[in-house]
């Protein structure tokens, strides 16, 4: 089994467990549930930079990440930044994130929210609205073509953003539907953690103008976003990035400044 196997084999008991403790229609009940989304994808349309940034404590790939940060000062801090939206790891055993971060990201900043998470179940979509996100991630690796369908258009019957992730040509193939918002390249090779600006690249040309094309992983310079453009990338996801340095907002805000 490799990593994403591994995690897929664990969300799948999770997830079944959530079910067991919280009815659905309590999560309907949240009083977040009927809040207005923000769109991310009118904030990267209408950006010069396109940052999501992330936070994010650890990876399977580089163990712990910054566990110091809270979550509130985060959120804050990449809202004064100027990011464009804010994704948030929902994930406990393999990242270190929960449920609770989103509540907290929601309650510190008016960014739009990604629930970056592996979502194998609608109950995780009317999770994601339950505790205040915008937009959901799908990830073409773990789904089959009928199942992101039919994720995607249950995310749009709840006003919730979708962003499609993908690693290669054949994912993107089968991905592509009107109920998608954004289409995401994920540089990094799932299976061996190389990370290859060139996968973005190679896969641009057979995005559909209608997708916001938004870049994933590896993106850790100025120099990368500027040779991504020229592609039609208009969101850039950073995480590692900012939440290895002492504070992740102030060093968001920088590297904004410098790419203007």
């Amino acid at each position: 089994m490799n990593i994403l196997d591994k995690i897929v084999f664990d969300k799948r008991k999770e997830v079944d467990l959530r079910k067991s403790l919280i009815p659905v229609v309590q999560l309907e009940q949240s009083v977040l549930f009927e809040r207005e989304t923000i769109s991310l994808v009118r904030k990267l349309r209408q950006s010069k930079s396109g940052i999501i940034a992330e936070h994010k404590r650890r990876s399977p790939s580089k163990s712990v990440i910054n566990q110091n940060f809270n979550v509130f000062d985060v959120a804050k801090g990449y809202e004064d930044a100027g990011v464009c939206g804010m994704s948030v790891l929902t994930d406990g055993k393999y990242f270190g994130g929960s449920l609770d971060d989103l509540l907290t990201a929601r309650a510190s900043c008016s960014l739009p929210l990604l629930r970056k998470e592996f979502i194998i179940d609608e109950y995780q979509l009317l999770e994601a609205k339950a505790n205040g996100a915008d937009v959901i991630l799908l990830i073409a690796a773990i789904l089959s073509k009928t199942e992101i369908k039919r994720y995607s258009e249950f995310a749009k019957s709840l006003n919730l953003n979708v962003l499609l992730e993908v690693h290669n040509e054949e994912e993107l193939v089968k991905s592509i539907m009107p109920s998608l918002d954004m289409l995401g390249v994920n540089n990094r090779n799932l299976k061996t953690f190389d990370v290859s600006l060139e996968t973005s690249k190679f896969l641009s040309p057979l995005i559909p103008d209608d997708f916001v094309k938004v870049s994933e992983s590896g993106i850790s310079s100025i120099e990368a976003i500027k040779e991504l453009q020229p592609y039609g990338y208009q969101g850039f996801l950073i995480g590692e990035n900012f939440m290895k340095t002492d504070d992740a907002g102030k060093s968001a805000k920088k590297f904004i400044n410098q790419l203007k």
